[in-house]
């Protein structure tokens, strides 16, 4: 059994710092387990989040070497260097402590580009049937498993030079409901993401959709939204 070097973040918002602990080297080891035996076994004062460890809630995202990552699916003899990890909180958040961001800047941003469902019918109509090939449909279900991890957040350039920018997975959900028949609310979801800090904001660079854990591509849903409301300004002209 080896020994892993692992540098570690560890503070609040302002004061900073790195530690250095030794941790046992185990095969199929993942960096939240490596996580997890500094905090059960080194130091019980480090905070650090995580929930489901099978890659289902995406709260134990941290920076691993300088890339977002889920610790918990992220296995150690992939990502080491020289025997080292630097683990970090995610970057674009305010940091709690440690390992731990404050995540409400990012579902603000949901809110703020109208992402989440407007229902177009009342509860005593009927549910409109959508057929699953229907090419809208297909377009939504395209972004739909986003979980809010927060990875395409923190690897995004845009958002670390602009704060106001919504971000890729806000943006995203924004296209997967302007593509859903269900939701009534097409034209101010479009208002909302052509603004100050919307898609148009947006550099393409695709980090987002290059470390997304659940192989989504945000980057094509901001080039979606792009289109739509530079048409939706062409019938307004």
């Amino acid at each position: 059994m080896g020994t892993l070097i692992v540098n570690v973040a560890r503070g609040d918002a302002t004061e900073r710092r790195s530690e250095r602990f030794e941790v046992p080297a185990y095969e199929s080891q993942t960096v939240l387990d490596v996580v997890s035996w500094i905090q059960q076994n080194a130091d019980p004062t480090l905070s650090y989040r995580f929930a489901c460890r099978v890659g289902m809630c995406g709260s134990c995202a941290m920076m691993v070497n300088g890339v977002p990552r889920w610790t918990c699916r992220t296995h150690v003899q992939k990502v080491a260097k020289g025997g080292a990890l630097q683990i970090a909180p995610l970057r674009n958040l305010p940091v709690i402590k440690d390992l731990v961001v404050d995540m409400d800047p990012f579902f603000d941003k949901w809110v703020a580009a109208k992402a989440v469902h407007h229902p177009s019918r009342g509860r005593a109509e009927p549910m409109a049937e959508i057929a699953p090939d229907e090419p809208g449909r297909v377009t939504a279900s395209a972004g739909i498993e986003c979980i809010n991890c927060a990875i395409c957040y923190a690897a995004c350039d845009t958002v670390s030079g602009s704060p106001d920018y919504l971000g890729p997975a806000a943006l995203q959900r924004a296209w997967t409901l302007v593509n859903d028949a269900k939701d009534g609310a097409r034209d101010a979801i479009l208002d909302a993401v052509s603004g100050q800090g919307g898609c148009h904001n947006c550099h393409s660079m695709g980090s987002c959709t290059t470390h997304c854990p659940n192989d989504l591509d945000p980057l094509s849903a901001i080039a979606g939204l792009k289109r739509e409301t530079m048409r939706k300004a062409l019938r307004r002209a």
